[in-house]
């Protein structure tokens, strides 16, 4: 295999709510309509940005993280992306150069070119001075320039423009592009929020008319202007990655169930490629519409929002039903982040509304308005803990439980021993396992093939 060249850019800003989303998303909107071929990737472990990626690009989008994912892997996927891609867009996570394994780590460590984009809404000279400060920090990070987002007009885009050191630093500026009724979101007006980030695009019907409003906006900076050709300066070599390693069979015949809707809508792609490399076979159905439980030897309930779809869910009595049934016959059940109010006795809303659920889990889950966990985590169940493959993933979770289930492990923080500092422990109930933990299946399958109950391989379930 040969080297892939192609263009390709890192969205960063200097914190996060500057409208890296918006610009990552409306690059890639403006380039898919006019034919091009984008391939767009998420530092982080991120579950819903790349739902607005995934419709402006036409494309599924993987994370990239040097801690999560890995450095192989973020090169295998890169090389895989350029060879069959126009351009590639990486949308960074926070700010530029937060947290040990940062955006401005993995673009220096892979050569690619950094775009900041910059909240200059209440700002003037100081822009010049941030981006200054942003370019120079570390002298060898690849350079693409600045784009100034929220800006009032004409005037403070001049005035902005005016107090950069180096006027090659100029992608142009972008207006605060409000969307009918909407009060919160990125600046840019068009990505909506709520408690755990954006609102995912595919909630929202108008949701492509959002991003073209992003791209008209964008088509009129230079960077918008800028045609292929004009993006070779960005031109990035990724080199052919190392084969990677098998995947033992560990799952080889087993039918997995994979409850996919708006409830349990946290799901990576890879984690699904790394349930059909471990040799399972998938079937998804949606809960919330009353999809049967299929016919299935494990079950997958993703992470998600299900307290939001708390009525909806309670009332699906048949489902239920069979979910009993699966357990009482021994069928393993793995659910992580949200899922853990689904399978609860009830939970308890933000406002104080309670709600029954479907009872499999003995506990009750509350909902609060403050993070309850955030932050990487590592998962190894093997005896001594030192020992064997960590499952890597993170935690973001404004739900606690209160479970009398034992937990037969802690997800615990990176160089962590103590499962107070932050552990996130993994319940099990008979056939069910369980966490707030929400882990990346690809960096250690072998423990994923433990957390859905197959036997016959080092520390079996």
């Amino acid at each position: 295999m040969h080297a892939a060249r192609c263009p390709a850019l890192v969205v960063a800003a200097p914190a996060s709510g500057q409208g890296k989303t918006t610009v990552t998303a409306a690059l890639a909107r403006l380039h898919a309509r006019a034919g091009r071929r984008v391939r767009v990737f998420k530092c982080g472990p991120d579950h819903l940005d790349p739902h607005w990626h995934e419709l402006a690009s036409g494309a599924t989008v993987h994370p990239l993280d040097l801690w999560l994912t890995g450095e192989e892997d973020c090169r295998r996927r890169l090389h895989e992306a350029a060879g069959a891609a126009d351009l590639v867009l990486i949308e960074g996570v926070m700010g530029l150069f937060d947290g040990e394994h940062s955006v401005g780590e993995l673009a220096r460590r892979l050569g690619i070119p950094v775009l900041v984009v910059i909240d200059a809404g209440a700002m003037g000279g100081t822009f010049g001075a941030l981006a200054h400060g942003l370019r120079s920090y570390w002298p060898d990070l690849p350079w693409a320039g600045v784009l100034a987002n929220r800006v009032a007009g004409e005037r403070h885009a001049q005035m902005l423009r005016a107090g950069l050191r180096d006027a090659g630093d100029w992608w142009g500026a972008l207006p605060r592009v409000a969307a009918a009724g909407e009060g919160r979101g990125e600046p840019g007006g068009l990505l909506p929020e709520r408690q755990l980030g954006l609102v995912a695009a595919r909630e929202l019907p108008d949701a492509l008319a959002r991003l073209d409003a992003a791209a008209d906006a964008l088509a009129g900076t230079p960077l918008g202007r800028l045609g292929l050709a004009g993006w070779q300066r960005w031109a990035v070599d990724f080199p052919a990655p190392a084969a990677p390693a098998p995947v033992p069979q560990l799952l080889g015949g087993w039918r997995v169930a994979v409850a996919r809707d708006e409830a349990f809508s946290l799901v990576h792609a890879a984690n699904l490629d790394t349930l059909r490399a471990l040799g399972a076979q998938l079937q998804c159905f949606a809960p919330l519409r009353g999809e049967a439980l299929p016919t299935c030897d494990a079950l997958w309930l993703p992470g998600g929002q299900p307290e939001r779809h708390a009525p909806a869910l309670a009332a699906q009595a048949a489902l239920r039903a069979q979910l009993q049934e699966h357990v009482a016959l021994g069928r393993p059940i793995w659910a992580e982040g949200g899922a853990l109010g689904a399978l609860a006795q009830s939970v308890t809303l933000a406002d104080g509304t309670r709600f029954p659920m479907w009872g499999l889990l003995p506990g009750h889950a509350v909902v609060h308005r403050r993070l309850r966990g955030l932050g990487p985590r590592e998962l190894r169940l093997q005896q001594p803990a030192s020992e064997g493959p960590a499952l890597r993933g993170h935690s973001f979770h404004y739900t606690s439980l209160d479970c009398s289930a034992p937990p037969i492990g802690h997800a615990l923080r990176p160089g962590s021993s103590d499962a107070l500092d932050g552990g996130e422990a993994v319940y099990r109930h008979g056939s069910i396992r369980a966490s707030f933990f929400q882990p990346w299946f690809p960096s250690a399958p072998a423990v994923v093939a433990q957390l859905f109950g197959a036997a016959g391989h080092q520390g079996g379930g």
